[in-house]
């Protein structure tokens, strides 16, 4: 059964402002969150985002967190950035 892949406007925004070709590499990864728990490179995250997870693709970073029955995501942004507040 497909999950709902949403996302919250600060991860619009973080989208909008992606090239064409990291776009499509986002794509894809919403592509496979649909499929949500069976994603392989998720990984769940610690500290202050736990109840988080990230999944990579190159150096850009997709964070999300299940709200069942969906996902949300939060963030995607380069990995020097995306775990800042």
């Amino acid at each position: 059964m497909a999950v709902a892949v949403l996302l919250a406007s600060e991860a619009q925004a973080d989208y909008d402002e992606l090239p064409a070709t990291m776009q499509a590499r986002v794509n894809a990864v919403i592509g496979r969150l649909v499929n949500w728990p069976d994603v392989s490179g998720a990984k769940p995250l610690r500290g202050k985002l736990v109840g988080h997870f990230r999944i990579r693709t190159g150096d850009w970073r997709v964070i999300f967190r299940p709200v069942t029955p969906r996902l949300l995501i939060v963030r995607i942004a380069h990995r020097r950035d995306v775990y800042e507040d």
